[in-house]
């Protein structure tokens, strides 16, 4: 598997620990961190001590979305200081989205910057997360509206990490790979309409793609202005129900809400006559095989589409998304009223 040259960073593939140790090296770093939660430090943890020479200082944080805020950076800034990390440090971000995301905003903001690195351990941070330089953390009940635009040193795409998760967490993060291809590449999907499992999804192969997708868009629009904003195609309501599910019994992943989002936002591609009726059909079809268990009654209309009109990609309180025309081709900056939102849910509940 080759290696993908980002334009400020690599992300290695090939030989990924040989690769991580000549660079922990050539650096020279003051002390090296790694920051982990009580899954990655059980799973993961044991991996990166074996095969990385330096010495590691461990930071552990609690799991989960509902940790992504600012009390828990507190948390990361504080142990770092009390470990004496100067701007000389780096930090290697072991985990998730959720990790990726607050610790590279973490040490991107600590001492006006340190380096880091990322190393993903889901399939959704492997495939969309860690890659793209998109760092933040979630703020009064919404969805990244802190952060920064920060590159990494490098990117460690390990694919045996994703045998450490549940199949559920394997699942969540298949709905990225369905976007890329949704917005992106039609026969990455006609691939996938002939699988059925996340473990079918989630192959190296699989992964590579995903991998190449995501610099070709980010390459071509670093900060989010133009064709980048396609990369949030789903994510426009699925942000907003998975924000309204967070603090409940049941909180859905991110990968579920997105999908829930894709099958809502498709479907105003299709009442707007900017998507064939029967693709729409198609594309709910497969992300109800894919997520079996999704809630089959989204409510509170009124609270999501509240989180929408708060959307960091919204202008002049009008909420903007991303929509297909075709498979393989979307369309940015789409006006989403409130009525054709809570329409779109409505015919999700049917």
């Amino acid at each position: 598997m080759t290696n993908i040259d980002c334009q400020q960073y690599e992300v290695v593939f090939h030989q990924p620990w040989n690769t991580l140790n000549t660079l922990l090296a050539a650096k020279d770093y003051s002390q090296i961190f790694v920051l982990v939660d009580e899954n990655t430090s059980t799973h993961c943890l044991p991996i990166i001590t074996a095969n990385i020479a330096s010495a590691l200082s461990v930071i552990t944080i609690p799991a989960g979305e509902i940790h992504k805020q600012i009390q828990t950076c507190q948390s990361i800034w504080s142990q770092l200081l009390n470990h004496g990390a100067d701007r000389h440090s780096c930090l290697l971000n072991l985990g998730g989205g959720v990790i990726g995301d607050m610790g590279g905003f973490c040490a991107s903001t600590f001492m006006r910057g340190i380096d880091f690195v990322q190393i993903p351990t889901t399939l959704l941070s492997q495939v969309d997360a860690s890659v793209g330089s998109k760092l933040g953390i979630d703020y009064k009940g919404f969805k990244n509206l802190v952060g920064v635009f920060n590159e990494p040193q490098a990117v460690i795409v390990y694919p045996p990490f994703l045998k450490t998760l549940d199949k559920r967490e394997l699942r969540s993060g298949c709905a990225e790979v369905i976007k890329h291809a949704l917005i992106k590449d039609k026969a990455l999907w006609d691939q996938l309409l002939a699988l059925s499992l996340a473990d079918e999804i989630s192959t190296d192969v699989i992964i590579h793609r995903n991998v190449e997708i995501k610099k070709e868009v980010v390459d071509e629009d670093p900060f989010e202005r133009g064709v980048r904003k396609i990369l949030n195609f789903g994510h426009t309501i699925g942000h907003a129900v998975e924000t309204e599910y967070l603090e409940t019994s049941q909180p859905l992943l991110h990968g579920e809400a997105i999908a829930i989002g894709m099958i809502c936002e498709s479907w105003i591609a299709a009442e707007l006559k900017m998507l064939d009726q029967e693709k729409y059909i198609g594309i709910q079809s497969y992300l109800k095989l894919i997520y079996p268990d999704l809630p089959k009654d989204i409510i509170n209309h009124d609270n999501i589409i509240s989180s929408m009109l708060k959307d960091k990609k919204n202008k002049e309180g009008i909420i903007l998304g991303s929509l297909l025309e075709d498979i393989g081709q979307c369309a940015i900056n789409v006006p989403l009223t409130p009525e054709l939102i809570t329409a779109s849910l409505l015919a999700y509940n049917s």
